[in-house]
């Protein structure tokens, strides 16, 4: 029961404090690490790469055309990828459990 308590005190928080995005503009990929809470009518993160340069930021859905990449988790445009690094953890776990 405690722990039902805790997990809507939780969501409570986060939808109050909003959609927070990565922030930046005109920076190399891994150097866009600053946070942004985005304003109210700003429900998604945005991420638009030219020449080798990124810009990210909060955006209205309305706007998410391509070139544009939009999300609508927290920090979900991320700074840096890791799903190379997911799949390589699965891959590893799966030989360890059929020669161990």
């Amino acid at each position: 029961m405690k722990l039902c308590g805790a997990l809507i005190v939780l969501m409570t928080l986060s939808a109050a404090y909003g959609l927070r995005c990565y922030t930046c503009v005109n920076s190399s990929p891994s150097s866009c690490t600053q946070v942004l809470s985005c304003p109210t009518g700003f429900d998604r993160c945005s991420s638009v790469t030219a020449s080798g340069y990124v810009t990210k930021s909060c955006m209205p859905s309305q706007l998410c055309i391509s070139p544009i990449k939009c999300c609508s988790g927290d920090l979900c445009n991320g700074a840096i990828p890791t799903g190379p690094s997911v799949l390589l953890l699965l891959l590893s776990s799966a030989i360890i459990t059929f020669f161990v």
